[in-house]
C-alpha cells in the first residue's frame, strides 16, 4: 500500500506541475487525435483471498469436494488451509505460519490510436508486459506436511477500447477489453512419501477494465495515472498424489482409489489491481 500511495502522489504532483505549462503551450483543437506509443509501470496488488483452499477428488471422477481420510477414518487435512505459501509443514493452528501472496511491480509497453471529436475521445490501445505478483494457497495435513499450489504471470497482453472526455489538454477516460496471459502453475510439498505430478504453464483468456487521466505536456508528449483491474479464469490446473499404496491418497476404503487423489484450488479466478504511471509519444 505504501508503494501505491507514493506512486499516486508522485503522479498527481507531476500532473499539477504540467497543467499550467500545457495551458499556454497547447493550441491544437484535437490534442488527443492520432497514433501513439508509450509505456506504463506501477505496482500490482491482489485482493485478500480469505477462505481459499485446496479441494480433493479421491475417486478421480472429476468431482471435487471429497474428504481425504486417514487409516482411522479421520480427516487427514483437519489442520486446514491458508491463502498463502507455507513457511513450514505446520499449519498456523499448530504454530506454523504462511507468507502472504506476493504483490509487485509491473512493466508494460503499449501502442494505440485515438480520434477526438469535440470533447469526446475514442480509441483503442494494445499492451504487452509483465507483473511480478504471485498467488499461492496451502493445505496442511495431520502428518504433518504442507501442500502448496503456486501461480504467477509470465506475461500479459491485452487489446482494449478507450473512451473519455477531454477538457483542453487533459483527458479523463475509461478502458475495457480482453486480456491474454501466460500463467505459470507449480506445486510443492514437504510430504516425501507420496509422488506428485502436475505443473506447467497455460495461456488463459480474461479481461481488463479501469480508467485514468492523461495530460499533454508538449504537443507530442503526455503523461498520466491509471487504475486497472485484471481477471483470468484459472480452474483447470490439477495435481495428482499417487503411490505408495495404503496412504490417505491411495486408500480404496471409503470411496477412494488406489490410483491416487487429485488436487485443485478452490479459488478459480486469478485477479489483481494495478496503479501505474503512463507516458506516451504521439505522432
Amino acid at each position: 500500500m505504501r508503494h501505491i500511495l507514493t506512486a499516486a502522489l508522485a503522479g498527481t504532483t507531476l500532473l499539477a506541475l504540467a497543467a499550467p505549462a500545457t495551458a499556454q503551450e497547447m493550441t491544437e483543437d484535437q490534442p488527443f487525435s492520432g497514433v501513439y506509443i508509450g509505456a506504463a509501470g506501477g505496482y500490482d496488488v491482489q485482493p485478500n483471498d480469505v477462505g481459499s483452499g485446496i479441494a480433493f477428488d479421491r475417486n478421480l471422477d472429476g468431482r471435487f469436494g471429497d474428504t481425504v481420510l486417514t487409516g482411522t477414518g479421520a480427516n487427514a487435512f483437519a489442520p486446514g488451509f491458508c491463502n498463502g505459501a507455507a513457511r513450514s509443514q505446520l499449519s498456523p493452528a499448530n504454530g506454523g505460519s504462511c507468507r502472504n501472496d506476493k504483490d509487485g511491480w509491473a512493466y508494460y509497453g503499449r501502442v494505440g490510436a485515438d480520434t477526438q471529436r469535440g470533447n469526446i475521445v475514442v480509441g483503442v490501445v494494445g499492451e504487452f508486459g509483465k507483473t511480478e505478483i504471485s498467488d499461492n494457497v496451502t493445505a496442511f495435513s495431520s502428518t504433518p506436511a504442507s501442500y502448496v499450489m503456486y501461480r504467477n504471470i509470465d506475461w500479459e497482453a491485452s487489446v482494449r477500447a478507450r473512451a473519455g472526455y477531454a477538457a483542453g489538454t487533459t483527458l479523463f477516460y475509461g478502458t475495457f477489453g480482453p486480456g491474454y496471459a501466460r500463467i505459470d502453475r507449480s506445486f510443492a510439498s514437504t510430504n516425501a512419501t507420496n509422488s506428485f505430478t502436475g505443473s506447467g504453464k497455460r495461456n488463459q483468456f480474461g479481461f481488463l477494465g479501469g480508467g485514468g487521466i492523461e495530460q499533454k505536456i508538449t504537443r507530442n508528449v503526455s503523461v498520466g495515472m491509471e487504475y486497472m483491474y485484471h481477471q483470468y479464469q484459472d480452474d483447470d490446473y490439477r495435481v495428482r498424489a499417487a503411490g505408495p499404496a495404503g496412504t490417505p491418497f491411495t486408500n480404496a476404503a471409503n470411496g477412494g482409489t488406489t490410483n491416487g487423489t487429485d488436487f485443485r484450488r478452490t479459488d478459480e479466478k486469478f485477479r489483481w489491481h494495478s496503479i501505474r504511471a503512463t507516458a506516451a509519444l504521439r505522432f
